[in-house]
């Protein structure tokens, strides 16, 4: 009666090995399946991979659970490119024992990011960093895919608008064109274009083009004399009045260069561009820097550097032009810069936003574009990646935007191009723009000749009292200063022997810009013995000289103003002012009269407070008498409300 049930239990063990055993390795595989096997491993050293994939198929029909064969043949089909069959393979071996190798979450992971299997790759990314690898190489590895695959998953669903299109005939050519820079007033296209082999070493060498947009059409771009050389220059930011250009240029030996390749500036005269100068050590290092963007304000300057200190293989570095000139100490960016290399940096003319391309920070793989904003203490903000599809799998990088903020441009080698690298503009989504930014442009003149004059421009901060920007106007008197939202600015343009002119721009309020400033100045010499000279012709409007609501009481925002005004007293000794104050038409015209002869009056007090003999000035009201504008319009009243001085 035992005998049955004993026998039972006899058989059970007996095959018990056969249903815990799950898989078969390398180690305990059937010979047969072993031999073939380690046949077709011989054939995968040599690199002979369609043969030894011939040897793990065998294997694997010996023993179908030969975990080490399937794993051998996943690896194969890499080899070979067929990433689907790969895929297939991985899956049953870790489908067989997923602890056995957990490397192959990883392998399986690279595979289906390349056949855009994005959720599938973060997955399984992250089940093999789960396993807790400790190979920091292949670790590191992970982390970037893992990272890289949740990002392109979330970005495909949600993908950006994108259409791109080429800039035309006039600048794209069969050769390789990139680097896009523009002026100010989107008229003018500065370009690298890498040439044919011009050099007895068969090199190609990299040139400056530009190009004009004549009726809303590029012009056939024409090479930048005085800048080329038969060796490479590239990578440049020119100012928004195209009158700076600085650049990379490299294996330049004998005029000051401080490694294989420098930053370098040159400047356009009525003559041309003058010869290009190296920045000094203060920027220059022995190691590489290159592609740089200058700020509108023409103080900051942003470039690529592996110089000594770089966290990665390639940092973003900055620095600021000082008071009295010179540079300050590039410093790398923090919160920007990563393990990886972070390059191709553009600073909108807005000032606080920096688009620049790296391949570290989570993206769609390779090198992506991404923006940061300057944050109120200076740092900057968060990198954003633009989304897909403005960055894919390939590479992108160098792109730039116009002063609008509406639209981007940027080089790509895509399909339907001209030939090799060309640049395409698009419309960069809303969220992606920089703040706004107008400009100011202006000629400035002798007010009784006509002739252009080199005068000084400041704008000034004047909630801050700091300069926003100083220049000098070109030979023909003209200058172009860009003038981001969210501020309130003085300008003042002044030169020895004339007296100043000044402007207020109160972009605080403003969300949009639909057109520029643009201005003709009349500055007016002091004639020689003006103490004793007829009343000069033109009044000198204080567009910067500010009371509080209803009163004669100075705001502190009118102190820049007033301090030049004392100033040109003080160099023009002989010279006596008169200072009218105006009001609108709003309330009683006795009031208003009253008023602006106390606001006159408290602008003169000032002025002996500065230490201008009191002898040397009148003041007197005018009340709403004189307006310059309509009443009936905010704008115009605001115009109206003035304080002027003439010469006496």
């Amino acid at each position: 009666m035992h005998r049955l049930p004993l026998l039972i239990f006899i058989l059970f063990a007996a095959y018990q090995p056969v249903f815990c055993q799950a898989y078969f390795t390398a180690q305990n595989a059937p010979d047969k399946a072993r031999s073939a096997y380690n046949e077709g491993k011989q054939y995968s050293d040599r690199g002979e991979y369609a043969i030894a994939l011939g040897y793990y198929e065998k294997a694997l029909k010996e023993e179908p659970l030969f975990i080490d064969a399937k794993l051998a043949l996943a690896e194969t089909y890499v080899d070979l490119r067929d990433f689907f069959k790969a895929e297939r393979y991985f899956e049953e071996a870790l489908t067989l024992e997923s602890n056995y190798w957990p490397l192959a979450y990883f392998r399986l992971a690279t595979v289906e990011w390349t056949l855009d299997k994005y959720a599938e790759a973060a997955e399984h990314t992250a089940l093999f960093l789960a396993s807790n690898p400790q190979n920091e190489k292949i670790k590191s590895e992970a982390e970037q895919l893992g990272a890289n695959a949740a990002f392109a998953a979330k970005a495909i669903e949600n993908p950006v608008p994108f259409d791109p299109k080429s800039v035309g005939n006039g600048i794209n050519t069969e050769l390789d064109e990139y680097f896009p820079c523009l002026t100010a007033d989107g008229e003018t296209m500065v370009f690298t274009r890498n040439m044919l082999p011009s050099n007895m070493f068969g090199q190609r060498a990299e040139d400056f083009y530009t190009s004009r947009k004549v009726n809303g059409v590029w012009q056939t771009a024409e090479p930048m004399e005085g800048v080329n050389t038969p060796l490479n220059e590239g990578a440049e930011s020119i100012s928004p009045d195209g009158s700076w250009l600085v650049f990379t240029a490299c294996n330049r030996d004998n005029d000051g260069s401080q490694g294989q390749c420098d930053l370098y500036w040159s400047q356009l005269k009525s003559n041309g561009w003058t010869k290009p100068v190296p920045f000094s050590r203060a920027i220059n290092s022995p190691q590489w820097d290159a592609q740089p963007t200058i700020g509108a304000d023409n103080k900051t300057l942003i470039f690529a550097s592996n110089r000594t200190g770089t966290t990665g293989s390639l940092d973003l570095w900055e620095t600021v032009r000082q008071p009295g000139g010179k540079w300050s100490k590039p410093e790398s960016i923090a919160g920007i810069n990563t393990t990886g290399d972070e390059h191709t940096p553009f600073l909108h003319p807005d000032g606080q936003t920096l688009y620049f391309a790296s391949n570290k920070l989570p993206g769609m793989g390779g090198n992506d574009i991404f923006v940061a904003r300057r944050q109120p203490d200076g740092s900057w903000g968060q990198p954003q990646n633009l989304g897909y599809p403005i960055n894919t799998k390939g590479e992108e990088g160098m792109l730039v935007v116009s002063l609008d903020g509406t639209t981007a441009y940027l080089a790509s080698n895509r399909p339907g191009g001209q030939g090799g690298l060309d640049i395409y503009q698009f419309d960069l989504p809303a969220h992606l723009r920089p703040k706004p930014v107008t400009y100011a442009q202006a000629i400035v003149k002798d007010a009784n000749t006509g002739y252009p004059v080199v005068a000084k421009v400041d704008f000034t901060d004047l909630k801050t009292g700091q300069s926003y920007v100083t220049a000098f106007t070109k030979e023909n008197g003209s200058f172009l200063v860009c003038l981001p939202a969210g501020k309130d600015y003085a300008l003042n343009v002044s030169k020895d022997k004339y007296l100043f002119y000044s402007e207020n721009f109160n972009l605080r309020e403003t969300a949009t810009f639909d057109k520029p400033f643009l201005l003709e100045i009349q500055l007016q010499p002091i004639a020689p013995g003006a103490d004793a000279s007829a009343p000069s012709a033109k009044p000198v409007v204080l567009r910067n000289v500010f009371f509080e609501t209803g009163s004669a009481a100075l705001l502190p925002e009118s102190t820049a103003e007033l301090d030049r005004l004392a100033a040109l007293l003080t160099d023009a000794a002989a010279l006596r002012i008169q200072i009218n104050g105006h009001t609108d038409n709003v309330g009683e015209a006795s009031a208003n009269q009253t008023l602006s002869e106390a606001r006159a009056k408290s602008v003169q007090d000032y002025l002996v407070g500065k230490g201008i003999a009191p002898e040397r000035l009148k003041f007197k009201g005018f009340g709403e008498t004189q307006p310059m504008e309509t009443n009936d319009t905010a704008e115009g009243r605001a115009r109206n409300r003035r304080t002027e001085f003439v010469v006496w």
